[in-house]
């Protein structure tokens, strides 16, 4: 008599698919305990990978032949290693002292570490959502920018890293070809070095991290509109959040093409519903946008050390790219340091503000900015929810915030007094290099070099906690999230 069949022992085991896969996808059984395990402690896991991809990276530039020259010391490897890996861009070596073994190994970083946090980001907050009920998981999809709550309990954690991985190949490669081909036909460069120097920028400027070959960043370029234009549009593209391109590549193609076969012409010209995330994402970038280039041309437009030395093309031109860059990118056609002070108020909020979730940008992001400002609007108007493009946003997205923004605050003032302390300088500068740090920007009015033992360590800390502090801060509340049993009654202290 043939045995019953009993159940399986085996750990439980989930099917990942994502909502823009395709049917030729390879799908993989991830067994869910062994992520569980792996990300017991969030904050951990990713701060030991970043740490540690910044201990390699700091042994391999210590190596003699990491520079031309006598070298400078392990702190300025250390400082290098850490600016590259967490896409900052802030430097107290000139770029031109590397050798191409070191030019390489900061290549090397910065692709990894902008690829990586992306990726980090996705599996956390997929790995976060098993741990929580549906109302964490919207937090979760809120914070880390996933397309849709629902898809965030199924999730093939290796097709993220593919599409991840192909987005980052086709924007750099194809900012590559067009840089290439100007620096070559445009007489810039030989066709070997324009290669190099193409590749290399195309993965600095998509993944933020404002490094150039060029000790002057790209101010030789200032009036170069097919240099000035592509880099933007690359390091705007990577501040959006790989959810977002996602999502708009999968609404330019409507849907893929097995699905698109049995849909009726009707429901192909549907007007695009986009998730909420990409409507506060887009919605904010549009206005940053918009904000930054005109307050830097109203600001400097007669300014002769910036735009004012300028004809009107070029300072348009010059005005667009420094009011986009400070959102993390860090590149610059103009000299930062001879900018006006209500400029660099500007440029410092822009940078504390930074770019989308789950992508290659720091600072707080858009998508914290704007709750906040939604919250302010819902306060203003006496609104007891808060609420976005018709939908509410739940009461711990709204404290997470909050709480985001002012412990960001509270470490950009503490290091702006540390920087002021050990240096002979002034409030502004020092607070605009504290915020380029936490923002992983790379912008500086010209001190970084200049910086004492003391400030170089204080600023390694504050990249790393600007490039890893959201989102593991974010992932380990929502992992954390739970209900008291009881409530205490309730009174109003005054407030102003």
């Amino acid at each position: 008599m043939a045995a019953k069949p009993t159940a399986s022992t085996a750990p439980p085991t989930l099917q990942w698919s994502t909502p823009w896969a395709t049917e030729t996808d390879n799908v993989h059984a991830v067994p869910r305990r062994r992520l569980l395990r792996a990300v017991e402690n969030p904050a951990r896991l990713v701060l030991s990978a970043f740490v540690s991809l910044i201990a390699i990276g700091a042994a391999l530039l210590r190596l003699p032949f990491a520079v031309e020259g006598p070298h400078p010391g392990l702190s300025h490897a250390l400082f290098s290693a850490t600016s590259a890996t967490t896409v900052t861009g802030l430097a107290t070596v000139d770029i031109t002292r590397f050798s191409a073994f070191g030019e390489l190994v900061l290549l090397v970083l910065i692709q990894i570490g902008g690829f990586g946090i992306m990726a980090l980001g996705a599996i956390l907050a997929v790995v976060a959502s098993h741990r929580m009920g549906l109302q964490q998981r919207m937090l979760a999809t809120a914070e880390f920018g996933s397309i849709d709550a629902g898809a965030l309990a199924e999730v093939d954690l290796r097709g993220v890293m593919v599409r991840v991985g192909q987005i980052t190949l086709a924007a750099e490669g194809s900012l590559a070809v067009i840089l290439f081909a100007r620096l070559w036909l445009g007489g810039y460069d030989s066709a070997a070095h324009s290669a190099y120097s193409a590749v290399f920028h195309s993965v600095s400027a998509f993944n933020n991290a404002g490094i150039s070959l060029y000790s002057d960043s790209l101010t030789r370029f200032v009036g170069d509109p097919l240099i000035v234009l592509p880099v933007s549009g690359a390091f705007i593209l990577g501040g959006l959040g790989f959810p977002i391109i996602i999502e708009i590549l999968r609404q330019v193609r409507g849907t893929d093409l097995h699905e698109r076969r049995r849909l009726s012409i009707r429901q192909r010209v549907q007007p695009v519903r986009w998730s909420l995330h990409t409507k506060i994402t887009l919605a904010a970038t549009a206005t940053l946008v918009l904000i930054g280039p005109l307050a830097v041309a109203v600001l400097e437009w007669r300014n002769p050390a910036t735009l004012g030395s300028l004809d009107v093309g070029d300072r348009l031109l010059a005005a667009w790219f420094q009011g986009t860059s400070p959102r993390t990118a860090g590149f610059n056609t103009i000299d930062i340091g001879s900018m006006n002070e209500p400029t660099l108020l500007i440029v410092t909020t822009l940078m504390f503000i930074g770019a989308g979730p789950a992508s290659t940008s720091g600072g707080i992001k858009v998508t914290t900015f704007a709750v906040l400002g939604f919250v302010i609007w819902a306060e203003v108007r006496g609104q007891n929810d808060v609420n976005a493009f018709g939908r509410r946003l739940p009461r711990g997205l709204v404290r997470q915030a909050i709480t985001i923004a002012l412990l960001s605050v509270g470490l950009v003032i503490a290091s702006a007094l540390v920087l002021v302390g050990t240096m002979d300088i002034t409030l502004t500068p020092a607070l605009f290099e504290a915020t380029s740090a936490f923002g992983t920007v790379g912008l500086s009015t010209g001190i970084t070099s200049t910086l004492p033992m003391v400030a170089r360590l204080l600023l390694v800390l504050v990249m790393l906690a600007g490039r890893v502090g959201p989102i593991t801060f974010v992932t380990a509340l929502a992992l954390r999230s739970r209900d008291l049993p009881y409530r205490y009654p309730e009174e109003r202290p005054i407030i102003g």
